[in-house]
């Protein structure tokens, strides 16, 4: 395989490693794709640099040993155009400056959507996340933040799962205007599909006037990893991550984490002392990470400050 185009080889090397992996971005950093990718194909030698060791280098190699079979950057980037879609690398006009914050940015970003006018920057997105299970009390919560955002012009940026991901991303819809873009869903899996399957009909109506993007390539499956990777996508685009509902050890507490180790504003919306589903914004919130919120006005502030 003689692939000459950083875009073809970053492209080859999201079906190679999973997203969040160090090293592959240190071998893209130290040589570039194209040479980043003949190193993990075996038609250059391992040799080690800066802080990555020959151990590491060869465990990294061997992880994506399994995925060279059948490799087709080419058929990928060809499947995404056919979809209405296309794969973004850093330095393209439109690649979010945001992500460029985390310690492990993305090797590229797959979208599908309306990219015309690029993404907003993160201090015009604000992403809402919870769990899958809301109550009532959650939705209603969330469907109120996320058409005031909206309303006044501002992303919501969400995982597309169900529960408060769903309901931030409907209102978003149902709230937006024709001056900005009105949600982005960050996914796990490639943009080809809509998971859960439940949502498919949310997903064609997000990547109508919206986004969905991921770091993973067509016709890729999620798994836990994929999903706690993705989680920080979601924080860097954003300038806050506002956590609607979740339980004490909720997933969406993952992405507050995120989203404070890059220096972006957490929120909580606080819930009942009897209720579960609530109990990891209290978490977030007693342990001083995180600003209690209650209206709209108080997330546009931390957006502003």
């Amino acid at each position: 395989m003689n692939i000459t185009d950083d875009r073809m080889a970053r492209a080859a090397l999201t079906r190679i490693f999973e997203p969040g992996d160090r090293v592959a971005l240190a071998l893209v950093g130290k040589h570039g794709a194209v040479w980043a990718l003949r190193i993990v194909l075996g038609a250059l030698p391992v040799v080690p640099f800066w802080d990555i060791t020959c151990e590491e280098l060869e465990a990294a190699v061997a992880r994506g040993a399994g995925r060279h079979t059948d490799l087709d950057p080419q058929k990928d980037l060809d499947e995404i155009a056919a979809l209405g879609g296309g794969f973004l690398i850093p330095g393209d006009e439109h690649w979010p400056a945001g992500l460029d914050d985390l310690e492990v940015p993305p090797l590229g970003l797959w979208y599908r959507g309306n990219l015309s006018a690029g993404f907003p920057t993160a201090d015009k997105c604000a992403a809402l996340t919870g769990s899958r299970d809301c109550t009532s009390y959650g939705a209603a919560a969330t469907g109120d933040l996320a058409y005031g955002l909206t309303q006044r012009g501002i992303t919501v940026v969400s995982g597309l799962a169900y529960g408060i991901d769903a309901h931030a991303h409907r209102a978003a819809l149902a709230g937006s205007t024709v001056e900005a873009m009105p949600t982005i869903a960050v996914v796990s899996g490639g943009v080809d599909r809509f998971y859960p399957s439940g949502n498919a009909d949310l997903g064609r109506s997000i990547i109508a006037s919206g986004l969905m993007v991921s770091e993973m390539p067509t016709v890729t499956a999620p798994t836990r990893h994929r999903f706690l990777q993705r989680n920080r996508i979601i924080a860097a685009l954003s300038g806050v991550v506002c956590v609607v509902e979740a339980r004490y050890r909720s997933g969406a507490l993952n992405t507050a984490h995120h989203a404070e180790t890059i220096a972006r504003h957490v929120a909580v919306v606080p819930g009942s002392i009897h209720s579960a589903n609530s109990a990891g914004c209290h978490r977030l919130a007693r342990e001083g990470s995180a600003t209690l919120v209650t209206e709209v006005n108080e997330l546009m502030e931390l957006l502003t400050s």
